[in-house]
């Protein structure tokens, strides 16, 4: 009979689309049938109201689909008496995957319920919440292919999957106690106490124990975020020093720690469930959670696990990722009870296998709205799409060796992958490795083109190259901080044209064979040059001047005419030495980072001078003591040529701790000075290149202080501003894959 076939594409499989559907249908009396396939939903359809029936497929789609295409052409479709919803179609990957997602209102009021069968069951899901990245074995996402498989539905789950009119229909993970995952408590030693395994990990928690919790995307480390020994206790047997620790409570409970406003709770409360660092306010907590720090890292219970244990506790959980320092987070429980026994004094568990390692995804509210600084679990694979004007090719980006991400691309849509770390252990790179093969497998992408970072030594370049040979494709180099711009320009949806990019972070290897980090480019996604930047300085020491800030403030100090300022400040380090390094240019390669600058300057006030623990702790305490200052002015950099020189910097700081200025007033001064010099130098490349469009990049754009700094400097310009893709390293492969594509025809 006549009627249409309507496609739909975008995030429409595993989010109760095909109910939906079946429920429109039979609303409108529209006949036919609707079911996944290898694009996406498809849908045979004929009635007397199939404009309004195509129409209400975007306009009252379910709260987890993302519809990005209803297309509908005449055809002839199945006489049917009604509407049914027919077996998916076959394998295949041109469709999305949908991220986890939180524990909706409804299953929430379940598990409190105990009239509900599902009361205190740590495994409530249906097709509006659950898991289903963190489960995903194959496509079709169908419960075949996921770790569910194991678990055969009782009766009574199968008649909630199979009901149309139910929200669990085809709901994948869909389980209850008498069929479904279970959960129990465990010591070191291995055994299982009896009773509620929520209700001992609770007991075990207000005795100010550590438990090693299993999450959706791996382990946790958990203990009493008010008992200020337990946390230290932690910090010791983790030997994390300072970095930060996540925070997990009920909206309620955050509130008493935090000052939240509508749209960090909006934040907080989304379905990816993700970390939002909120300014400390109220009820303080103990300074061993976040050391120095002006701002928490919490979320909201994620899970019916989650939550009943919140319950259960009645207050605040340290929630920090369940792993050695600088390795993959630990997913099985045999890799939890050998790897993570000595952080813990007991477990819980349960037997639901996570096919993939997810970390929290850490997010905050900037200057000019939310921004991602760890894409993770709940918005991965969520994918971005493209701007148009680009080949829609399949390109693979592989980033660089911080903060290490995978980008796909295919069908005018790219995938940016979960956060995996830095790829300095034989485990991370481990993951990275079997990432990719993953999501080259789950998505059937076949790249024209791979596209690596110019280092050669990274893990991520290599692994690139030898993948780029063996299939038999070019492999493009992308110089670090074009493709930083080219991310900030491409979320954006820039379409080309003349853009300048405003790029400030730690480090990434230049073409003239120097380390740069504090640029201003003019170019496209094709093509970057250079025209202003940070005057180099030497980084003695080569990778100790990272971790240790006291060099970089020597040599600062130094080229400004102050070393009897430095040989006062840093009396017990090896000066000489260093200054001999640097004037021999012994393992001391020239770099204009803008990263190092903020730890010389830190290193000034005797901020993790000596060393840092964790990358970027030098700047987070120095932006922490400039964001509880008020406007102080700014300190002057000096601008010849191509060349912003701190010496000027260093000058007016030295004259300011002469004079006893408050350590906060100094710290403002120089995030004003900054952003004063770059935002004159970006607006200077802007008039010449005869552009209005800047894009902001860099890891030392998730200082919140500083990006808005220069936001206010530039507000007459279109800025290109970080937002779900990460401004540090986390977002450069998705710059790279667009360089990649940009370049494709000319390859």
């Amino acid at each position: 009979m006549h009627g249409l076939r309507i496609r739909v594409r975008g995030q429409v499989q595993g989010v109760g689309f095909r109910p939906f559907v079946w429920q429109l249908a039979t609303r409108l009396g529209v006949t036919g049938e609707v079911l996944n396939d290898a694009e996406g939903v498809l849908i045979h359809a004929a009635g007397p109201d199939l404009d309004r029936f195509v129409q209400a497929l975007s306009a009252e789609a379910p709260p987890l689909a993302r519809v990005d295409a209803v297309e509908a052409a005449p055809a002839e479709v199945p006489d049917r008496a009604g509407f049914v919803i027919a077996a998916s179609g076959g394998p295949g990957a041109e469709t999305r995957v949908t991220p986890d997602a939180a524990t909706c209102a409804d299953c929430l009021a379940e598990i409190r319920d105990p009239a509900e069968r599902r009361f205190g069951y740590a495994f409530a899901n249906c097709t509006n919440c659950g898991p289903r990245f963190s489960i995903l074995t194959g496509l079709p996402y169908d419960r075949a292919q996921t770790t569910m498989a194991a678990f055969a539905l009782c009766p009574a789950c199968r008649a909630e999957y199979e009901d149309p009119g139910d929200r669990r229909f085809h709901a994948q993970p869909v389980a209850c106690p008498a069929c479904g995952p279970r959960l129990w408590a465990e010591t070191v030693d291995g055994e299982r106490p009896g009773g509620d395994a929520i209700a001992t990990a609770a007991t075990w928690l207000t005795a100010g124990r550590i438990v090693a919790l299993k999450g959706l995307g791996g382990f946790h480390l958990a203990c009493d975020a008010t008992n200020p020994d337990a946390v230290a206790a932690l910090r010791a047997r983790k030997r994390r020093p300072g970095k930060p620790f996540a925070l997990m409570a009920r909206l309620d409970g955050i509130a008493r720690h935090a000052a939240i406003d509508p749209e960090e709770a909006a934040r907080l409360a989304d379905p990816a469930a993700p970390i939002v660092l909120l300014r400390k306010a109220g009820l303080p907590l103990p300074e061993g959670i976040a050391p120095g720090q002006a701002r928490l890292g919490w979320m909201l219970p994620a899970t019916p696990l989650h939550h009943l244990l919140i319950d259960a506790v009645a207050g605040p959980l340290v929630m920090t990722s369940g792993n050695l320092s600088g390795e993959p987070q630990v997913i099985g429980n045999d890799e939890a009870r050998e790897t993570l026994a000595p952080f813990v004094d007991g477990f819980l568990m349960h037997d639901r296998d996570i096919a993939r390692r997810l970390d929290d995804g850490v997010e905050v509210l900037g200057p000019q709205g939310p921004m991602v600084l760890r894409r993770a679990r709940g918005r991965v694979p969520g994918t971005l799409r493209l701007p148009d004007g680009l080949p829609s090719g399949q390109v693979v980006a592989y980033g660089g060796q911080l903060k290490s991400a995978i980008c796909l691309t295919k069908g005018g849509q790219a995938l940016l992958s979960h956060h995996m770390g830095d790829l300095d252990t034989a485990l991370s790179v481990a993951e990275f490795d079997k990432a990719d093969r993953d999501l080259a497998g789950l998505f059937d992408h076949r790249p024209e083109a791979v596209a690596v970072d110019l280092h050669p030594d990274f893990h991520a370049t290599r692994h690139g190259r030898a993948r780029g040979a063996a299939l038999g494709v070019p492999v493009v180099e992308v110089q670090h901080h074009h493709a930083h711009m080219a991310a900030a320009l491409g979320e954006a949806g820039w379409r080309g044209g003349v853009a300048v990019g405003l790029i400030l972070d730690g480090l990434g290897l230049g073409p003239d064979g120097t380390v740069w980090g504090g640029e201003v480019l003019v170019g496209d996604y094709a093509r970057a040059d250079r025209v202003a930047h940070l005057t180099p300085a030497p980084l003695v020491g080569g990778d100790r001047a990272q971790v240790e800030p006291w060099r970089n403030a020597v040599v600062r100090l130094d080229a400004a005419g102050l070393g009897d300022l430095a040989d006062a400040l840093f009396a017990d380090r090896p000066r000489a030495l260093l200054r001999q390094a640097a004037v021999a240019g012994i393992n001391a390669p020239l770099s204009s980072s803008a990263g190092r600058l903020f730890d010389a300057v830190a290193a000034c006030l005797g901020l993790a001078a000596d060393g840092q623990s964790y990358e970027g702790e030098a700047a987070m305490l120095l932006e922490a003591l400039a964001a509880g200052s008020v406007d102080r002015g700014a300190y002057p950099f000096g601008v010849s040529g191509a060349g912003i020189d701190p010496a000027p910097v260093f000058r007016a700081l030295a004259q300011d701790l002469r004079q006893g200025v408050a350590t906060g007033d100094i710290a403002r001064r120089f995030h004003a000075g900054l952003a004063r010099a770059f935002a004159g130098a970006a607006r200077r490349a802007a008039d010449q290149a005869g552009t209005r469009t800047v894009a902001l990049s860099g890891g030392c754009f998730q200082n919140l202080t500083l990006l808005g700094m220069v936001c206010d400097a530039l507000t007459d310009l279109e800025l290109c501003r970080p937002g779900q893709v990460p401004a540090n390293d986390g977002g450069l492969a998705f710059g790279q894959a667009l360089v990649a594509l940009a370049r494709l025809e000319t390859l």
